[in-house]
């Protein structure tokens, strides 16, 4: 049994046709319209590779049906900025936050909604903010410098 609704995503309107009911949200946006940036790894909500936000709350994309998320506003990764890296993103390169790149798009996501609510987050919140989020190769302290400095660079500090 296959549908076709239509999705907000990236503030556009996409089709999604031919969609099983079960479908995950991160297949839809990978398989069915082709946003790569969200990775699949765990598949279980425990790694944050597939972060995304819906209606602005940061959630893991692998445990939402798609089909539930008609009618709401899906940002992905690739829809944070408007062409030029965000600041987040630069401040990633720049700290060194940033190797084999695999869970990067979960932990910029996960680090604009934590600015978002907390735009001058201590260590102790960024740390419990991006503890969903799993990195093998970066190490975590370059990745927290990444945040600070965001938060520094936005209050003129």
């Amino acid at each position: 049994m296959s549908e076709m609704y239509v999705l907000h995503v990236n503030g556009q309107e996409r089709e999604v046709r031919d969609a099983g009911p079960t479908e995950s949200l991160l297949f839809v946006l990978r398989e069915r319209l082709g946003l790569m940036g969200s990775k699949g790894a765990c598949e279980q909500g425990e790694c944050g590779s597939c972060s995304v936000m819906v209606d602005e709350q940061l959630v893991c994309s692998c445990l939402v049906l798609a089909a539930g998320a008609v009618g709401q506003r899906i940002t992905t990764i690739e829809g944070i900025s408007a062409g030029a890296p965000t600041d987040v993103q630069r401040a990633f390169v720049e700290a060194g936050a940033v190797q084999c790149g695999f869970c990067t798009p979960g932990l910029i996501m996960a680090t604009h909604a934590l600015l978002e609510r907390s735009p001058q987050p201590t260590e102790m919140e960024i740390r419990e903010e991006l503890s969903g989020n799993v990195c093998r190769c970066t190490g975590y302290g370059r990745i927290i410098d990444a945040v600070q400095r965001v938060a520094r660079d936005r209050s003129g500090s």
